[in-house]
């Protein structure tokens, strides 16, 4: 049997390799492999003393900190499994997530506790709650402070056996489409992720991530804990405080090496005061990922502008998939509008129709890939998780079609797809073709009821900082550049604040559809 080291076991390799080294670090506080590896032990013999045993839920609502690390390391050493609730969730929401993972314990932050003490009554099934206190210590009725719960604990290896195949995180996702489903994942899958990224994007143990991204989403449990796995460091930052400057500034002062973006945040910091913005270096930076939404070409090239010789990658993948295709840096600019080719580790990509027959190159189909990172099951549901599979190929929903050279092109979900007057519009392509107007931050396009076509192409944009755009503008611009059936019929324009997205930063056009459901079209 092959032995596969879960991260929770090469926490303490590492500790052994690299004791000295910064493991996690934060704005005040840095811990090294070693100290974080007696910190973990210390939790770890704490959900042992709370009777947590081996497959058990533990639920957790932490903003991006070390603590939210420490207890998916502790999970992994001890065999419970870890089922984060998004912080920006609204209280239905977040005891949903509680009470559909079975969850016995919960860890938050104290702004939360408010929250989830006004619904203990509808979670019978969770024993212990623990605070995380952001300031000094409070006696909360109910509720065990977690700095002294690890105080009270031995740094000692709990000596559980954990099997590569046992589960370890249970992330929910809505995705764009409704009602959140539990993602199980396997230590394995975690780990297939960490050594086929490692080798494809070429981090080492030399290397130090900024983790922006929410660490109760999956992007950053794939790419911030690769540089753990790896003995790699990582500066964990608020998810709630993008603010270029700021970003720019702890690059220089950590010497950050990789950061994983989605492009709402290049365009942020493109769009900052570029005179204060170029006052720091940056020059650390070898390698930038972009994913979770389509790069315009233009973004890209003042990227790279920006960042001199930074290599830049985009990729393409699920919560459920892991990562599936990559876009390298040396393709960036001669493959524009592609995801690239499928990751290492991956198998050829079935781009299928609806009766399951692989479509011709160019055509669309959905993407079916097969990979080691592939998620378990969806939690208590097994129907879902059946018909989400051919075979073992899996598939999140989302169409593309396979270029000549053997690229890959998203064009857009499938449950995106707008049928106006018989015509079918890919919201993807009007979005390509409004992010060209050099006063759009960004776009997104849906259908909306309309009494004689069916749908009506809608578009809603964010305009530029200082930009004041009009509807009809914004319709012309894109009558030279799509069919004239893909334009759009109405347009409203919105705040950076105002767009839905998930966890990961993408657009929910599902709720925009609610939203604007009953504005009048013409």
């Amino acid at each position: 049997m092959a032995n596969w080291l879960n991260l929770g076991e090469m926490l303490r390799v590492n500790a052994g390799r690299f004791p000295g080294q910064m493991c996690l670090k934060d704005s005040e506080r840095s811990f090294t492999f070693e100290e974080i590896d007696a910190r973990v032990n210390r939790l770890a013999q704490g959900f042992i003393e709370l009777g947590l045993k081996k497959g058990d839920r533990i639920a957790v609502c932490l903003e991006n900190s070390i603590e939210i690390c420490e207890v998916y390391f502790a999970a992994a050493r001890t065999g419970t499994v870890v089922a984060p609730i998004n912080f920006r969730l609204d209280p239905q929401s977040a005891r949903y997530i509680a009470d559909n993972a079975d969850a016995r314990a919960l860890v938050v932050h104290d702004e939360w506790v408010p929250m989830f003490d006004a619904m203990r009554d509808d979670l019978p099934g969770v024993d212990h709650y623990l605070v995380v206190e952001q300031g000094a210590p409070v006696a909360r009725e109910g509720w065990i402070e977690y700095g002294g719960f690890l105080d009270q604990h031995p740094d000692r290896e709990p000596g559980i056996e954990v099997l590569p195949s046992d589960a370890w995180l249970q992330p929910y996702t809505s995705g764009t489409t409704g009602v959140p489903k539990g993602i199980v994942r396997s230590h394995e899958s975690y780990v297939a992720f960490y050594l086929i990224n490692a080798a494809d994007f070429g981090f080492t143990s030399q290397d130090v991530c900024l983790n922006v991204m929410p660490l109760c989403h999956v992007n950053s449990t794939f790419f911030t804990f690769t540089f753990t796995y790896i003995g790699g460091g990582a500066c964990i930052h608020p998810a709630r405080s993008f603010r270029p400057l700021e970003i720019l500034e702890v690059i220089e002062r950590e010497k950050i090496t990789f950061i994983s973006l989605i492009p709402t945040h290049y365009n942020i910091i493109l769009n900052a005061p570029r005179e204060e913005a170029e006052k720091y270096d940056t020059s650390s930076i070898r390698k930038l990922l972009c994913s979770s939404a389509p790069v315009l070409a233009e973004c890209k090239r003042q990227v790279m502008e920006f960042f001199p010789g930074v290599e830049l990658y985009e990729a393409y993948g699920s919560t459920e998939a892991g990562i599936v295709t990559t876009l390298m840096p040396w393709d960036q600019m001669s493959h524009l509008g592609s995801i690239g080719r499928e990751s290492m580790g991956t198998d050829t990509i079935k781009l299928l129709d609806e009766e399951g027959n692989e479509v011709a190159v160019g055509e669309v189909g959905e993407i079916y890939s097969r990979s080691p990172m592939m998620f378990t099951e969806y939690y208590k549901m097994p129907e879902k998780t059946r018909d989400s599979f051919r075979g073992e190929y899996f598939s999140a929903g989302d169409m593309g079609r396979r270029d000549a050279e053997g690229y890959y092109h998203i064009v857009d979900r499938k449950d995106n797809l707008i049928i106006t007057g018989g015509e079918h519009v890919y919201p993807s392509e009007v979005e390509a073709a409004i992010g060209a107007h050099p006063g759009v931050f960004e776009a997104a396009v849906v259908g909306l009821p309309h009494a004689k076509w069916g749908e009506a192409v809608t578009a809603v944009v964010i305009p530029k900082e200082g930009q004041v755009l009009e509807e009809q503008e914004i319709i012309d611009h894109c009558a030279e550049r799509v069919a004239s059936f893909k334009k759009p019929k109405r347009v409203v324009f919105i705040s950076l604040d105002e767009m839905p997205r998930s966890g990961s930063g993408k657009i929910l056009h599902r709720v925009l559809r609610e939203r604007y459901g009953d504005m009048k079209q013409e």
